[in-house]
C-alpha cells in the first residue's frame, strides 16, 4: 500500500476466518475480506477500509494457513512440480457509508518439484507457518516457484492493481493520474 503511496493504519479485524460452507474458494475469499473489512469499518467513523483474505487451491482442495510445521511440510509436498491457484479476496468499505466494493483474483503459481530437505529447510525458517498454501514468495518461498501467471502481487497477497480500481469507485485516484 505504501507503494501506492496510502496513508494507513493497520487494524486486525478479528474477524471469524472460517470459510462460508458450499462457496467456490474465489467467493469465500471474497466474503471473508468483505468480513473483515465491515467488521473493522464498523469500529470507525469515516475512512476506507481495506480487507484482504488469501488461500491456496490445489486440487479442489483449499490450503490456508498450516496449523504448524507438519502441515506446512504436507502442504509443499502437495505443491511440488505442480500448478495451483493463490486466490485473494479484497474488499473496500466506506466506514462512513457502509457501502462496499469487492472482488477476487485469481493466480496460477507452478512449483519446482521439491526434495525433502528443501521443504524440512525452508519450513525451519518460520516463513510458511503464517502463510496460505505453506510459502510466501516474496521471501525465500521465491526460490520454490517456477513461474506465475498473473498478477505476482496477488500472490504476495494484495492485488494492488486491483485495489486502486476499487479505491478509484470512491473516487480516489491511487496513482494521482487517471485510472481507465
Amino acid at each position: 500500500m505504501r507503494q501506492m503511496g496510502l496513508e494507513f493504519e493497520v487494524e486486525p479485524s478479528d474477524a471469524d476466518e472460517s470459510p462460508p460452507d458450499g462457496a467456490s474458494a474465489a467467493v469465500a475469499a471474497e466474503r471473508l475480506a468483505l468480513g473483515k473489512a465491515r467488521r473493522v469499518a464498523s469500529r470507525r467513523a469515516e475512512g476506507l477500509v481495506i480487507g484482504a483474505d488469501t488461500v491456496v487451491v490445489i486440487d479442489g482442495r483449499v490450503l490456508g494457513k498450516p496449523s504448524g510445521p507438519e502441515e506446512a511440510k504436507a502442504m509443499l509436498r502437495q505443491l511440488s512440480g505442480r500448478e495451483h491457484q493463490v486466490i485473494t479476496g479484497i474488499a473496500v468499505v466506506d466506514a462512513a457509508t457502509a457501502v462496499s466494493r469487492s472482488d477476487s483474483i485469481s493466480t496460477g503459481v507452478r512449483f519446482v518439484p521439491l526434495a525433502q530437505q528443501l521443504i524440512d529447510r525452508y519450513v525451519a525458517t518460520g516463513e510458511p507457518l503464517d502463510k496460505a498454501g505453506g510459502y510466501g514468495i516474496q521471501g525465500y518461498g521465491a526460490l520454490l516457484v517456477e513461474g506465475i501467471q498473473g498478477d505476482y502481487n496477488n500472490v504476495v497477497g494484495l492485488p494492488v492493481r486491483r485495489l486502486a480500481e476499487l479505491l478509484g469507485e470512491f473516487g480516489y485516484d491511487a496513482f494521482g493520474m487517471g485510472l481507465e
